[in-house]
């Protein structure tokens, strides 16, 4: 008789471990707090998975708008593995420009372009110092965010598309990333431009002053 309940009771503890093991999740992902400067490239180096994987971890992330604080899910690599034999291969910062279709590919898009033009940049945070006493908003009371710029408006028009190339910042996507002019500035005069980088006042100001080439795009 001992030896039928002790049959028994390790037949229920072999179950009970097999239940666990099935009912245990086949992938486990983590959750990681923004920080300046994070973006979906850098993220996916840090966490070494895809930038597509992480993107579709996180639908109702803007890629660029991830702001210091932010949760974002990062993937378990094992997941992110099983995925990727099914999906589109992983975006990689690329730049191609073909002058002569007016085209230009970036991060595996492609845009038509008007004309291109060089500007000088600078960038600037959402501090109140830094916005005219108006609030972290662009022109149009739009909060601010990345993909912001601040122009002349007569030398590019409000509202235009640019695609922002050969700038250099942590805070701003690698290679290539496409913008809106929706801000002005009082020093923004004649071929300047003004980029909105969400962080502190010295992490923007590790921008200080570049020449870009922007590409406005239909």
């Amino acid at each position: 008789m001992k030896n039928k309940f002790r049959t028994i009771k390790t037949l229920a503890a072999v179950m009970g471990i097999s239940a666990l093991l099935h009912t245990a999740p086949a992938f486990a992902d983590s959750v990681h707090i923004a920080k300046e400067g994070n973006t979906f490239y850098t993220l996916s180096q840090q966490y070494n998975v895809g930038v597509n994987d992480l993107m579709k971890a996180n639908p109702n992330v803007a890629a660029l708008n991830i702001y210091d604080g932010l949760k974002i899910t990062i993937p378990s690599k094992m997941q992110a593995e099983s995925v990727a034999t099914t999906e589109t291969p992983v975006l990689t910062p690329s730049l191609n420009v073909t002058p002569e279709s007016k085209t230009v590919e970036a991060w595996g898009k492609s845009f038509n372009y008007e004309k291109s033009i060089q500007v000088k940049a600078s960038a600037y945070s959402s501090a109140a110092s830094e916005n005219g006493g108006w609030g972290a908003v662009d022109y149009f009371g739009n909060p601010l965010k990345l993909g912001t710029i601040a122009v002349d408006p007569s030398v590019i028009p409000l509202g235009t598309k640019v695609l922002v190339t050969g700038h250099s910042h942590a805070g701003l996507p690698k290679e290539a990333f496409l913008a809106t002019a929706t801000d002005t500035g009082s020093a923004i005069k004649g071929n300047r431009i003004d980029i909105f980088i969400p962080g502190s006042q010295s992490f923007v100001a590790d921008f200080g002053y570049q020449y870009v080439q922007l590409y406005i795009v239909k």
